[in-house]
């Protein structure tokens, strides 16, 4: 019954049918793990007020090249809260327009932080308002405190697609948080991620509003590994689909009845010969059986209607013998009517 799908063209749709549910498994796979990787990372945003913070130095990789960034961490540590000390050096202070608190625009204002052993991590320290005369006036910056400073914060990975660096105000001005452009105008190794400051001893300005960090929309990857794991089901349910109906004539499924069954071309040809000869057998016999009836039946006809004829033509004779008498005997007593009369005169 399904020996067709033996045939080159059912073999090749068994090999797409499988091929694209396949392709579609793998793709519903990435999606799970990127489901799991942004739920990590809501999970360490969340966790940043309960956990402890570990030390910079052991979670980053130490950067060795002057006016360059170390190595970038992976996405699994991106929000991890750690904390580092050294010295703020403002003579490198970088502002970065344009972000965007709470629905305000203003300026992210990022401070190197020179630890003991030459290196820097840039730092985050806050969001301040840009100022009334417009987006080329020079924001109103708290200084960084002096001296050793101690940092916890969150690790916030570089941000892509860099935009140019140029100096402003007295500080490097740009748009977007990139190490690879920021690193090189530094004058000491840089490690390949900033630090969002969450607090610091001694205590930060007021005056910083503090970046909120979004969540990550985890739920819409797995969604999308679910409908693609759903989409290779659906795949190889078409080609059972199919395979299914072909074997089946192409009808849907259904319990047919004998008319409905197919009949082999040799059965057809027995019976189509079985109802022409019967037509041919009961067109004679009725065409005979009408030639046996007509003769008698018209000859019964003739005959009634010669009788009927005779005794009309009787009736006509007996009926012109009535009025012939009547005529004679009203001849004649005419004449005796005239006879009486002369006799009188």
């Amino acid at each position: 019954m399904y020996r067709f799908l033996l045939s080159p063209r059912w073999l090749a749709a068994a090999a797409l049918a499988v091929a694209a549910a396949l392709v579609m498994v793998l793709l519903g796979n990435w999606q799970l793990r990127r489901y799991e990787e942004r739920s990590a990372i809501n999970d360490r945003i969340d966790a940043a007020d309960s956990v402890a913070a570990v030390p910079l130095t052991s979670t980053l990789s130490r950067p060795t090249v002057s006016g360059a960034a170390g190595g970038a961490p992976g996405k699994d540590l991106a929000w991890t809260k750690v904390t580092v000390t050294g010295t703020y050096d403002p003579t490198h202070e970088i502002q970065a327009r344009g972000r965007t608190v709470d629905g305000d625009v203003g300026f992210e204002i990022v401070t190197p932080l020179v630890l003991a052993d030459g290196t820097a991590v840039l730092v985050d320290r806050g969001w301040v308002p840009a100022p009334p005369g417009g987006a080329l006036a020079p924001p109103v910056v708290p200084p960084a405190p002096t001296g050793e400073v101690t940092v916890v914060g969150q690790i916030h990975l570089s941000e892509s697609r860099p935009a140019p660096v140029e100096q402003r105000n007295g500080r490097l001005d740009t748009r977007r948080i990139s190490l690879s452009r920021l690193a090189p105008e530094m004058p000491y190794p840089v490690y390949g991620a900033y630090v969002l400051l969450t607090s610091q001893t001694p205590p930060g300005d007021a005056a910083f509003r503090q970046i909120p960090i979004d969540h990550e929309d985890s739920w819409q990857n797995g969604g999308y590994a679910v409908q693609w794991w759903l989409f290779a089901l659906m795949a190889l349910a078409a080609y059972v689909y199919y395979a299914r109906k072909e074997a089946r004539g192409g009808e849907p499924a259904r319990a047919k009845s004998p008319a409905d069954r197919p009949r082999s071309p040799g059965g057809d040809r027995v019976e189509e010969a079985d109802r022409r000869r019967a037509a041919a057998s009961g067109d004679r016999v009725e065409e005979a059986d009408r030639r046996r009836a007509a003769p008698s039946g018209d000859r019964v006809e003739e005959a009634d209607r010669r009788r009927a004829a005779a005794v009309k033509t009787s009736g006509d004779r007996v009926e012109e013998a009535d009025r012939k008498r009547a005529a004679a005997a009203a001849a004649k007593g005419d004449r005796v009517s005239d006879a009486d009369r002369a006799h009188k005169d």
